[in-house]
């Protein structure tokens, strides 16, 4: 139901919002006014997700010979559902899921994601995409989340978000604290800014924090073409699709990249040891 209200603006605001008015897409000023204001509120809530869950799993062998790892059971569900569940609590409903290796057992599941309340599109990966890979083959114009397909997480995504815009961030990477950081990102910082980001470091490289990349990221619009110059054919192809190795170190150079700290769960469902602990542990998200 629509309701009228009154506005007190200059005559220059009054006459730019006029010139967008084309009598056809944008039929008149009332019109005008509703479009910038939904593009405006738009652009500061998170609507679309990208998983990835295109990889294999050596480390879970025999179980992923048949299940690909994101569709492995954790209290009655696939890690996948966990994940969609998280984002539908914080009204995420345009998600992009990158599939590869079994990858119809995850389509067959999901569908089209109308049975789990969400709107779901597939990247198909015909060979390894990598971490990066599959963002070159979307066009996304507002923030967005990015989501490892094997982590089970709980985070407050609105709070993270939040704190990615305060932080005028081009990408911010939800942080957990290890014991040992060796297989996984290490982050060195200044206050909350990224300053340095080591893809499993070496001894040498390690140092006393134990802070890591938990595998969830949110990133601007403009990250999409950093990755595609980044994935040109002269690159290594092993490094080039590895947001890790190629576009974080870059941003934490130029200071765009932050980290977010958060104690909530988060399993890396890596190898069996780490899948049997997520059993035991893990507590649904809850709405």
């Amino acid at each position: 139901m629509s309701k009228i209200v009154s506005l007190n603006m200059s005559e220059e605001l009054i006459q730019e919002v006029d010139s967008i008015i084309d009598g056809q897409k944008i039929r008149n000023r009332s019109h005008a006014f509703e479009i910038l204001i939904t593009e405006s509120l738009s652009k500061r809530r998170l609507s679309h997700a990208i998983i990835l869950a295109g990889g294999r799993s050596s480390q879970l062998h025999p179980i992923t010979y048949e299940i690909p790892k994101p569709m492995m059971p954790i209290g009655g569900k696939p890690i996948l559902e966990h994940t969609i569940n998280l984002l539908k609590k914080y009204e995420i409903t345009e998600i992009f899921i990158s599939v590869g290796y079994l990858k119809e057992r995850i389509m067959d599941y999901f569908g089209d994601g109308s049975k789990f309340g969400v709107n779901i599109k597939y990247i198909i990966d015909e060979k390894p995409l990598g971490t990066s890979g599959p963002l070159t083959k979307i066009n996304l114009t507002n923030s967005f989340v990015v989501i490892n397909g094997d982590n089970l997480l709980d985070i407050d995504l609105k709070d993270m978000f939040d704190f990615h815009k305060s932080n005028k961030s081009t990408a911010t990477l939800a942080l957990v604290t290890v014991d040992n950081p060796s297989k996984y990102g290490l982050v060195k910082m200044r206050g909350s800014q990224i300053t340095e980001f080591i893809e499993k470091p070496i001894e040498e490289q390690k140092t006393t924090s134990k802070l890591i990349n938990a595998g969830i990221y949110i990133f601007e619009p403009e990250i999409l073409e950093m990755i595609k110059q980044s994935n040109q054919p002269n690159q290594s192809t092993n490094k080039k699709n590895m947001l890790e190795q190629t576009i974080f170190p870059i941003l934490a150079r130029e200071g765009k990249l932050f980290g977010y700290t958060f104690s909530g769960q988060w399993f890396d469902v890596g190898d069996l040891e780490s899948y049997e602990e997520a059993i035991k542990n893990w507590k649904n998200v809850k709405n």
